[in-house]
Protein backbone atom coordinates (compact mmCIF):
# COMPACT_ATOMS: atom_id res chain seq x y z
CA UNK A 1 0.00 0.00 0.00
CA UNK A 2 2.86 2.40 0.71
CA UNK A 3 3.85 2.20 -2.94
CA UNK A 4 0.31 2.51 -4.26
CA UNK A 5 -0.57 5.87 -2.68
CA UNK A 6 2.42 7.78 -4.15
CA UNK A 7 1.65 6.26 -7.54
CA UNK A 8 -1.95 7.41 -7.31
CA UNK A 9 -0.88 10.87 -6.21
CA UNK A 10 1.15 11.24 -9.39
CA UNK A 11 -2.14 10.94 -11.28
CA UNK A 12 -3.53 14.05 -9.62
CA UNK A 13 -3.99 17.31 -11.54
CA UNK A 14 -0.72 19.18 -11.76
CA UNK A 15 -0.43 22.67 -10.33
CA UNK A 16 -1.14 25.49 -12.73
CA UNK A 17 1.76 27.66 -13.76
CA UNK A 18 1.17 31.41 -13.25
CA UNK A 19 0.91 33.40 -16.44
CA UNK A 20 2.58 36.40 -14.76
CA UNK A 21 5.81 36.29 -12.71
CA UNK A 22 5.20 36.40 -8.96
CA UNK A 23 7.01 39.69 -8.48
CA UNK A 24 5.11 41.69 -11.08
CA UNK A 25 2.16 42.88 -8.95
CA UNK A 26 1.03 45.59 -11.38
CA UNK A 27 0.83 43.17 -14.30
CA UNK A 28 -0.91 40.62 -12.10
CA UNK A 29 -3.62 43.11 -11.09
CA UNK A 30 -4.15 44.15 -14.68
CA UNK A 31 -4.41 40.56 -15.80
CA UNK A 32 -6.93 39.75 -13.05
CA UNK A 33 -9.06 42.74 -14.09
CA UNK A 34 -9.33 41.73 -17.73
CA UNK A 35 -8.77 37.97 -17.56
CA UNK A 36 -12.44 37.02 -17.89
CA UNK A 37 -13.44 39.33 -20.75
CA UNK A 38 -12.23 37.20 -23.71
CA UNK A 39 -13.77 34.08 -22.21
CA UNK A 40 -17.06 35.83 -21.43
CA UNK A 41 -17.15 37.09 -25.02
CA UNK A 42 -16.56 33.55 -26.30
CA UNK A 43 -19.40 32.25 -24.14
CA UNK A 44 -21.71 35.05 -25.27
CA UNK A 45 -21.00 34.21 -28.90
CA UNK A 46 -21.90 30.58 -28.37
CA UNK A 47 -24.99 31.59 -26.42
CA UNK A 48 -26.24 33.57 -29.42
CA UNK A 49 -25.64 30.60 -31.72
CA UNK A 50 -27.28 28.13 -29.33
CA UNK A 51 -30.32 30.41 -29.03
CA UNK A 52 -30.71 30.55 -32.81
CA UNK A 53 -30.60 26.75 -33.08
CA UNK A 54 -33.05 26.11 -30.23
CA UNK A 55 -35.51 28.88 -31.12
CA UNK A 56 -35.53 27.96 -34.80
CA UNK A 57 -36.43 24.38 -33.88
CA UNK A 58 -39.13 25.61 -31.51
CA UNK A 59 -40.67 27.95 -34.07
CA UNK A 60 -40.87 25.23 -36.71
CA UNK A 61 -42.52 22.79 -34.23
CA UNK A 62 -39.63 20.35 -34.52
CA UNK A 63 -39.62 19.06 -30.93
CA UNK A 64 -38.07 15.60 -30.78
CA UNK A 65 -39.82 14.41 -27.62
CA UNK A 66 -42.31 15.42 -24.95
CA UNK A 67 -39.62 16.73 -22.58
CA UNK A 68 -39.87 20.45 -23.39
CA UNK A 69 -43.60 20.29 -22.71
CA UNK A 70 -42.89 18.49 -19.44
CA UNK A 71 -40.47 21.17 -18.26
CA UNK A 72 -42.94 23.89 -19.22
CA UNK A 73 -45.42 22.23 -16.85
CA UNK A 74 -42.65 21.97 -14.23
CA UNK A 75 -41.92 25.70 -14.50
CA UNK A 76 -45.62 26.55 -14.25
CA UNK A 77 -46.00 24.33 -11.20
CA UNK A 78 -43.07 25.88 -9.34
CA UNK A 79 -44.30 29.34 -10.34
CA UNK A 80 -47.57 28.49 -8.56
CA UNK A 81 -45.50 27.63 -5.45
CA UNK A 82 -46.40 23.95 -5.45
CA UNK A 83 -44.72 20.68 -6.37
CA UNK A 84 -45.39 20.44 -10.12
CA UNK A 85 -47.85 17.86 -11.39
CA UNK A 86 -46.94 16.82 -14.93
CA UNK A 87 -50.17 15.75 -16.61
CA UNK A 88 -48.26 14.91 -19.80
CA UNK A 89 -46.93 11.86 -17.94
CA UNK A 90 -50.27 11.11 -16.31
CA UNK A 91 -52.96 12.41 -13.97
CA UNK A 92 -51.47 13.38 -10.62
CA UNK A 93 -47.88 12.60 -11.68
CA UNK A 94 -45.58 14.68 -9.44
CA UNK A 95 -42.28 15.58 -11.10
CA UNK A 96 -40.29 14.70 -7.96
CA UNK A 97 -41.58 11.16 -8.38
CA UNK A 98 -39.77 10.95 -11.72
CA UNK A 99 -36.31 12.41 -11.06
CA UNK A 100 -34.91 14.07 -7.95
CA UNK A 101 -34.21 17.54 -9.37
CA UNK A 102 -35.11 20.16 -6.73
CA UNK A 103 -32.91 22.66 -8.56
CA UNK A 104 -35.75 23.08 -11.05
CA UNK A 105 -37.55 25.14 -8.42
CA UNK A 106 -35.54 28.13 -9.68
CA UNK A 107 -37.69 27.95 -12.83
CA UNK A 108 -40.68 29.18 -10.81
CA UNK A 109 -39.66 32.82 -10.34
CA UNK A 110 -38.19 32.89 -13.85
CA UNK A 111 -41.51 31.72 -15.29
CA UNK A 112 -43.38 34.42 -13.40
CA UNK A 113 -41.15 36.99 -15.10
CA UNK A 114 -41.11 35.37 -18.55
CA UNK A 115 -43.94 32.81 -18.94
CA UNK A 116 -42.85 31.20 -22.19
CA UNK A 117 -41.07 28.00 -23.30
CA UNK A 118 -38.58 30.34 -24.95
CA UNK A 119 -37.36 31.26 -21.45
CA UNK A 120 -36.25 27.67 -20.89
CA UNK A 121 -34.37 27.57 -24.18
CA UNK A 122 -32.58 30.86 -23.53
CA UNK A 123 -31.78 29.77 -19.97
CA UNK A 124 -30.18 26.55 -21.18
CA UNK A 125 -28.14 28.44 -23.78
CA UNK A 126 -26.97 30.80 -21.04
CA UNK A 127 -25.97 27.96 -18.70
CA UNK A 128 -24.05 26.22 -21.47
CA UNK A 129 -22.29 29.47 -22.40
CA UNK A 130 -21.31 29.91 -18.74
CA UNK A 131 -19.64 26.49 -18.81
CA UNK A 132 -17.77 27.47 -21.99
CA UNK A 133 -16.37 30.53 -20.23
CA UNK A 134 -15.31 28.38 -17.27
CA UNK A 135 -13.49 25.84 -19.45
CA UNK A 136 -11.87 28.52 -21.58
CA UNK A 137 -10.60 30.61 -18.65
CA UNK A 138 -9.33 27.55 -16.78
CA UNK A 139 -7.48 26.33 -19.86
CA UNK A 140 -5.92 29.77 -20.29
CA UNK A 141 -4.43 29.53 -16.80
CA UNK A 142 -2.44 26.51 -17.93
CA UNK A 143 -1.94 27.06 -21.65
CA UNK A 144 -2.09 30.80 -22.21
CA UNK A 145 -4.89 33.00 -23.57
CA UNK A 146 -4.88 31.89 -27.20
CA UNK A 147 -4.81 28.18 -26.58
CA UNK A 148 -7.28 28.59 -23.71
CA UNK A 149 -9.78 30.24 -26.04
CA UNK A 150 -9.24 27.50 -28.61
CA UNK A 151 -9.96 24.84 -26.00
CA UNK A 152 -13.12 26.73 -25.00
CA UNK A 153 -14.15 26.91 -28.65
CA UNK A 154 -13.57 23.19 -29.13
CA UNK A 155 -15.68 22.51 -26.05
CA UNK A 156 -18.46 24.76 -27.37
CA UNK A 157 -18.41 22.84 -30.66
CA UNK A 158 -18.28 19.44 -28.95
CA UNK A 159 -20.87 16.96 -30.08
CA UNK A 160 -22.22 16.34 -26.57
CA UNK A 161 -23.05 19.99 -26.06
CA UNK A 162 -24.53 20.43 -29.53
CA UNK A 163 -26.77 17.40 -29.13
CA UNK A 164 -28.09 18.80 -25.84
CA UNK A 165 -28.90 22.14 -27.49
CA UNK A 166 -30.67 20.31 -30.29
CA UNK A 167 -32.66 18.34 -27.72
CA UNK A 168 -34.06 21.60 -26.31
CA UNK A 169 -34.30 21.75 -22.48
CA UNK A 170 -33.41 19.33 -19.70
CA UNK A 171 -32.37 19.55 -16.06
CA UNK A 172 -28.77 18.69 -17.01
CA UNK A 173 -28.53 22.30 -18.23
CA UNK A 174 -27.81 23.17 -14.59
CA UNK A 175 -25.37 20.31 -14.17
CA UNK A 176 -23.05 21.29 -17.04
CA UNK A 177 -21.70 24.55 -15.53
CA UNK A 178 -21.71 23.14 -12.00
CA UNK A 179 -19.60 20.12 -12.91
CA UNK A 180 -17.35 22.45 -14.91
CA UNK A 181 -16.73 24.52 -11.77
CA UNK A 182 -16.05 21.40 -9.69
CA UNK A 183 -13.54 20.09 -12.26
CA UNK A 184 -11.94 23.55 -12.46
CA UNK A 185 -11.40 23.68 -8.71
CA UNK A 186 -9.92 20.18 -8.71
CA UNK A 187 -7.60 21.13 -11.53
CA UNK A 188 -6.45 24.20 -9.59
CA UNK A 189 -6.14 22.09 -6.43
CA UNK A 190 -8.70 24.20 -4.58
CA UNK A 191 -10.04 21.21 -2.68
CA UNK A 192 -12.44 22.95 -0.31
CA UNK A 193 -13.97 25.02 -3.12
CA UNK A 194 -14.49 21.84 -5.14
CA UNK A 195 -16.29 20.27 -2.19
CA UNK A 196 -18.59 23.25 -1.71
CA UNK A 197 -19.52 23.34 -5.39
CA UNK A 198 -20.55 19.69 -5.14
CA UNK A 199 -23.50 20.64 -2.92
CA UNK A 200 -25.67 22.34 -5.60
CA UNK A 201 -24.69 19.55 -7.98
CA UNK A 202 -26.60 17.13 -5.73
CA UNK A 203 -29.82 19.01 -6.51
CA UNK A 204 -29.58 18.44 -10.28
CA UNK A 205 -30.46 14.74 -10.47
CA UNK A 206 -30.38 11.62 -8.34
CA UNK A 207 -27.32 10.14 -10.07
CA UNK A 208 -25.17 13.20 -9.34
CA UNK A 209 -24.56 11.83 -5.86
CA UNK A 210 -22.38 9.15 -7.48
CA UNK A 211 -20.40 11.85 -9.27
CA UNK A 212 -19.92 13.66 -5.95
CA UNK A 213 -18.63 10.40 -4.49
CA UNK A 214 -16.14 10.24 -7.38
CA UNK A 215 -14.96 13.75 -6.46
CA UNK A 216 -14.45 12.45 -2.93
CA UNK A 217 -12.35 9.60 -4.30
CA UNK A 218 -10.07 12.10 -6.05
CA UNK A 219 -9.67 13.98 -2.77
CA UNK A 220 -8.88 10.76 -0.94
CA UNK A 221 -6.08 9.98 -3.37
CA UNK A 222 -4.65 13.36 -2.47
CA UNK A 223 -4.82 12.49 1.25
CA UNK A 224 -7.62 14.90 2.01
CA UNK A 225 -8.78 12.67 4.83
CA UNK A 226 -11.55 14.99 6.03
CA UNK A 227 -13.16 16.14 2.76
CA UNK A 228 -12.64 12.95 0.78
CA UNK A 229 -14.59 10.52 3.00
CA UNK A 230 -17.20 13.18 3.66
CA UNK A 231 -17.97 13.56 -0.05
CA UNK A 232 -17.93 9.81 -0.68
CA UNK A 233 -20.42 9.15 2.13
CA UNK A 234 -22.55 12.18 1.29
CA UNK A 235 -22.74 11.35 -2.42
CA UNK A 236 -23.60 7.69 -1.95
CA UNK A 237 -26.10 8.40 0.84
CA UNK A 238 -27.77 11.14 -1.20
CA UNK A 239 -28.29 8.92 -4.25
CA UNK A 240 -29.51 6.05 -2.06
CA UNK A 241 -32.04 8.26 -0.28
CA UNK A 242 -33.25 9.70 -3.58
CA UNK A 243 -33.67 6.30 -5.23
CA UNK A 244 -35.21 4.37 -2.32
CA UNK A 245 -37.08 6.99 -0.31
CA UNK A 246 -37.57 10.46 -1.77
CA UNK A 247 -38.58 9.60 -5.34
CA UNK A 248 -40.84 6.66 -4.35
CA UNK A 249 -42.55 8.95 -1.80
CA UNK A 250 -43.73 11.25 -4.61
CA UNK A 251 -44.20 8.56 -7.25
CA UNK A 252 -47.79 7.45 -7.88
CA UNK A 253 -46.65 3.79 -7.99
CA UNK A 254 -44.48 4.16 -4.89
CA UNK A 255 -41.25 3.19 -6.67
CA UNK A 256 -38.45 4.48 -8.88
CA UNK A 257 -39.71 3.95 -12.43
CA UNK A 258 -36.28 3.43 -13.98
CA UNK A 259 -35.39 0.30 -12.02
CA UNK A 260 -37.16 -1.52 -14.85
CA UNK A 261 -34.41 -0.35 -17.24
CA UNK A 262 -31.94 -2.72 -15.57
CA UNK A 263 -31.59 -6.38 -16.64
CA UNK A 264 -34.08 -8.52 -14.74
CA UNK A 265 -37.83 -8.79 -14.37
CA UNK A 266 -39.19 -5.42 -13.42
CA UNK A 267 -35.87 -4.46 -11.92
CA UNK A 268 -36.55 -6.75 -8.94
CA UNK A 269 -34.31 -9.73 -9.74
CA UNK A 270 -31.17 -8.13 -11.09
CA UNK A 271 -28.98 -10.36 -13.27
CA UNK A 272 -25.52 -9.10 -12.31
CA UNK A 273 -23.67 -11.30 -14.79
CA UNK A 274 -25.85 -10.20 -17.68
CA UNK A 275 -25.44 -6.60 -16.53
CA UNK A 276 -21.62 -6.80 -16.51
CA UNK A 277 -21.46 -8.68 -19.80
CA UNK A 278 -23.79 -6.31 -21.63
CA UNK A 279 -21.84 -3.24 -20.54
CA UNK A 280 -18.68 -4.41 -22.30
CA UNK A 281 -20.07 -6.28 -25.31
CA UNK A 282 -22.31 -3.66 -26.90
CA UNK A 283 -20.79 -2.10 -29.97
CA UNK A 284 -22.64 1.18 -29.37
CA UNK A 285 -21.06 1.48 -25.92
CA UNK A 286 -17.53 1.37 -27.28
CA UNK A 287 -18.41 3.70 -30.13
CA UNK A 288 -19.71 6.25 -27.63
CA UNK A 289 -16.57 5.91 -25.49
CA UNK A 290 -14.46 6.44 -28.59
CA UNK A 291 -16.35 9.60 -29.47
CA UNK A 292 -16.05 10.90 -25.91
CA UNK A 293 -12.30 10.51 -25.53
CA UNK A 294 -11.69 11.24 -29.21
CA UNK A 295 -13.27 14.68 -28.85
CA UNK A 296 -10.24 15.65 -26.73
CA UNK A 297 -7.69 14.00 -29.04
CA UNK A 298 -7.42 11.34 -26.30
CA UNK A 299 -5.60 13.81 -24.03
CA UNK A 300 -8.23 13.34 -21.30
CA UNK A 301 -6.88 9.83 -20.74
CA UNK A 302 -3.77 11.36 -19.19
CA UNK A 303 -5.74 12.97 -16.34
CA UNK A 304 -7.46 11.52 -13.27
CA UNK A 305 -10.30 14.01 -13.72
CA UNK A 306 -11.71 11.52 -16.22
CA UNK A 307 -12.75 9.46 -13.18
CA UNK A 308 -15.67 11.88 -12.77
CA UNK A 309 -17.35 10.65 -15.95
CA UNK A 310 -17.43 7.00 -14.84
CA UNK A 311 -20.61 7.12 -12.67
CA UNK A 312 -22.67 8.65 -15.49
CA UNK A 313 -21.33 6.18 -18.03
CA UNK A 314 -21.96 3.31 -15.61
CA UNK A 315 -25.68 3.91 -15.21
CA UNK A 316 -26.09 4.66 -18.92
CA UNK A 317 -24.35 1.52 -20.12
CA UNK A 318 -25.98 -0.63 -17.43
CA UNK A 319 -29.45 0.19 -18.74
CA UNK A 320 -31.48 -1.93 -21.14
CA UNK A 321 -32.62 1.27 -22.83
CA UNK A 322 -30.56 1.62 -26.02
CA UNK A 323 -31.25 5.37 -26.05
CA UNK A 324 -28.80 5.79 -23.16
CA UNK A 325 -25.89 4.08 -24.91
CA UNK A 326 -25.43 6.27 -27.94
CA UNK A 327 -24.51 9.85 -28.83
CA UNK A 328 -27.94 11.35 -29.34
CA UNK A 329 -30.04 13.40 -26.97
CA UNK A 330 -28.60 15.21 -23.95
CA UNK A 331 -26.92 12.42 -22.01
CA UNK A 332 -23.30 13.31 -22.82
CA UNK A 333 -23.49 17.06 -22.20
CA UNK A 334 -22.61 16.81 -18.52
CA UNK A 335 -19.49 14.78 -19.41
CA UNK A 336 -18.03 17.30 -21.84
CA UNK A 337 -16.67 19.95 -19.42
CA UNK A 338 -14.98 17.23 -17.35
CA UNK A 339 -13.34 15.68 -20.40
CA UNK A 340 -12.09 18.97 -21.82
CA UNK A 341 -10.66 20.13 -18.50
CA UNK A 342 -9.11 16.67 -18.11
CA UNK A 343 -7.60 17.21 -21.56
CA UNK A 344 -6.07 20.48 -20.35
CA UNK A 345 -4.49 18.62 -17.45
CA UNK A 346 -3.40 15.81 -19.77
CA UNK A 347 -1.85 18.26 -22.20
CA UNK A 348 0.05 19.94 -19.38
CA UNK A 349 1.37 16.57 -18.25
CA UNK A 350 2.44 15.60 -21.77
CA UNK A 351 4.21 18.92 -22.15
CA UNK A 352 6.32 18.12 -19.06
CA UNK A 353 6.96 14.51 -20.06
CA UNK A 354 10.52 13.30 -20.76
CA UNK A 355 9.15 11.40 -23.78
CA UNK A 356 9.52 13.29 -27.04
CA UNK A 357 6.38 11.90 -28.65
CA UNK A 358 4.27 13.06 -25.70
CA UNK A 359 5.70 16.57 -25.90
CA UNK A 360 4.90 16.60 -29.62
CA UNK A 361 1.40 15.40 -28.81
CA UNK A 362 1.03 18.29 -26.35
CA UNK A 363 2.21 20.87 -28.91
CA UNK A 364 -0.44 19.75 -31.38
CA UNK A 365 -3.17 18.75 -28.93
CA UNK A 366 -5.18 21.99 -28.94
CA UNK A 367 -5.13 22.22 -32.74
CA UNK A 368 -6.28 18.61 -32.92
CA UNK A 369 -9.21 19.24 -30.55
CA UNK A 370 -10.42 22.21 -32.60
CA UNK A 371 -10.01 20.30 -35.86
CA UNK A 372 -11.90 17.29 -34.48
CA UNK A 373 -14.78 19.44 -33.21
CA UNK A 374 -15.06 21.35 -36.50
CA UNK A 375 -14.88 18.18 -38.58
CA UNK A 376 -17.55 16.44 -36.53
CA UNK A 377 -19.83 19.49 -36.79
CA UNK A 378 -19.71 19.37 -40.57
CA UNK A 379 -19.38 15.65 -41.23
CA UNK A 380 -21.65 14.12 -38.55
CA UNK A 381 -23.50 16.54 -39.16
CA UNK A 382 -24.20 18.35 -35.89
CA UNK A 383 -26.78 21.11 -35.25
CA UNK A 384 -24.40 24.03 -35.79
CA UNK A 385 -24.04 22.97 -39.41
CA UNK A 386 -27.77 23.70 -39.82
CA UNK A 387 -27.16 27.43 -39.38
CA UNK A 388 -26.38 27.76 -43.10
CA UNK A 389 -29.40 25.73 -44.19
CA UNK A 390 -32.49 27.75 -45.23
CA UNK A 391 -34.74 24.93 -44.02
CA UNK A 392 -33.61 25.64 -40.45
CA UNK A 393 -35.61 28.86 -40.46
CA UNK A 394 -38.63 27.58 -42.39
CA UNK A 395 -41.36 25.59 -40.71
CA UNK A 396 -43.07 24.44 -43.87
CA UNK A 397 -46.77 23.82 -44.40
CA UNK A 398 -47.27 21.66 -41.32
CA UNK A 399 -45.89 24.34 -39.00
CA UNK A 400 -48.37 26.82 -40.49
CA UNK A 401 -51.15 24.28 -40.01
CA UNK A 402 -50.19 23.78 -36.36
CA UNK A 403 -50.17 27.54 -35.73
CA UNK A 404 -53.66 27.80 -37.18
CA UNK A 405 -54.84 24.82 -35.11
CA UNK A 406 -53.49 26.33 -31.88
CA UNK A 407 -55.60 29.45 -32.46
CA UNK A 408 -58.73 27.29 -32.24
CA UNK A 409 -57.89 26.04 -28.74
CA UNK A 410 -58.63 28.57 -25.96
CA UNK A 411 -56.40 29.25 -22.97
CA UNK A 412 -57.03 27.00 -19.96
CA UNK A 413 -58.59 24.18 -21.98
CA UNK A 414 -57.73 20.52 -21.41
CA UNK A 415 -56.00 19.13 -24.49
CA UNK A 416 -54.45 15.89 -25.66
CA UNK A 417 -51.62 16.15 -28.18
CA UNK A 418 -48.34 14.51 -29.20
CA UNK A 419 -44.78 15.82 -29.36
CA UNK A 420 -44.67 18.75 -31.75
CA UNK A 421 -47.25 21.17 -30.26
CA UNK A 422 -46.88 20.01 -26.64
CA UNK A 423 -44.65 22.82 -25.37
CA UNK A 424 -46.71 25.49 -27.12
CA UNK A 425 -49.91 24.17 -25.55
CA UNK A 426 -48.42 23.45 -22.11
CA UNK A 427 -47.67 27.14 -21.63
CA UNK A 428 -51.38 28.02 -21.54
CA UNK A 429 -53.45 24.81 -21.32
CA UNK A 430 -53.74 21.65 -19.27
CA UNK A 431 -52.07 19.15 -21.59
CA UNK A 432 -52.09 15.35 -21.72
CA UNK A 433 -50.45 12.75 -23.90
CA UNK A 434 -52.96 11.07 -26.29
CA UNK A 435 -55.22 8.92 -24.14
CA UNK A 436 -53.73 10.31 -20.94
CA UNK A 437 -56.78 12.15 -19.65
CA UNK A 438 -58.46 9.09 -18.18
CA UNK A 439 -60.74 10.45 -15.46
CA UNK A 440 -62.36 13.16 -17.59
CA UNK A 441 -62.16 13.23 -21.41
CA UNK A 442 -60.28 16.30 -22.65
CA UNK A 443 -62.10 19.22 -24.19
CA UNK A 444 -59.87 19.15 -27.27
CA UNK A 445 -57.68 16.65 -29.07
CA UNK A 446 -55.06 17.87 -31.55
CA UNK A 447 -54.23 15.19 -34.09
CA UNK A 448 -51.38 15.02 -36.60
CA UNK A 449 -51.73 12.33 -39.24
CA UNK A 450 -50.59 11.59 -42.76
CA UNK A 451 -54.10 10.30 -43.39
CA UNK A 452 -55.61 13.40 -45.00
CA UNK A 453 -59.09 11.86 -44.73
CA UNK A 454 -58.76 11.17 -41.01
CA UNK A 455 -62.04 10.76 -39.12
CA UNK A 456 -61.38 13.04 -36.15
CA UNK A 457 -64.49 12.13 -34.10
CA UNK A 458 -63.72 8.42 -34.52
CA UNK A 459 -60.16 9.06 -33.32
CA UNK A 460 -61.52 10.76 -30.20
CA UNK A 461 -63.96 7.90 -29.49
CA UNK A 462 -61.13 5.37 -29.81
CA UNK A 463 -59.37 6.96 -26.82
CA UNK A 464 -62.50 8.07 -24.94
CA UNK A 465 -65.52 5.88 -25.80
CA UNK A 466 -67.72 7.69 -23.27
CA UNK A 467 -67.33 11.05 -25.02
CA UNK A 468 -68.54 12.51 -28.31
CA UNK A 469 -66.32 14.76 -30.42
CA UNK A 470 -66.82 16.99 -33.43
CA UNK A 471 -64.22 18.37 -35.83
CA UNK A 472 -63.59 22.10 -35.36
CA UNK A 473 -60.43 22.37 -37.44
CA UNK A 474 -58.98 20.36 -40.29
CA UNK A 475 -56.18 21.55 -42.52
CA UNK A 476 -53.70 19.30 -44.28
CA UNK A 477 -52.26 16.85 -41.76
CA UNK A 478 -53.62 18.59 -38.65
CA UNK A 479 -57.06 18.07 -37.13
CA UNK A 480 -58.64 19.43 -33.94
CA UNK A 481 -61.74 17.84 -32.42
CA UNK A 482 -63.81 19.30 -29.59
CA UNK A 483 -65.83 17.39 -27.00
CA UNK A 484 -69.59 17.94 -27.25
CA UNK A 485 -71.48 18.44 -24.03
Amino acid sequence: MTAVVPALRRLLPSRSRPAVPDGDDTARQGQARWAWWPHAALGAGFMAVFCVIALARYQRFDDQSWDLGIFVQVARGWAARQIPVVTIKGDGYAILGDHWSPILAVLGPLWRVWPSPVMLLVLQAGLFSWSIGIVSETAARFLGLTRGLLVGGAFGLSWGLQRAVDFQFHEIAFGVPLIAVVARQLLLRNWEEAAWWCLPLLLVKEDMGLTVAAVGAVLLINRRWRLGPLLVVLGLAWSACALWWWIPHFNTAGSFDYWTKLPGTGGQSLDWWDLARSMVTRHTVWTTVGWLVGATAFLCLRSPLTILVLPTLAWRFASDNATYWGRDWHYSAVLMPVLFLAAVDGLNRCDLSPRRWMRSWARNGVTAMVAIAATCTVAAPLPLSDLVEPATYQGGEQAAELRAALRVIPDGATVEAANRPLAHLAARCRVYWPGGSVAVPPQYILIESDDLALDGPAYGRAYHPQATYQTVFHQGRVTVVQRIG
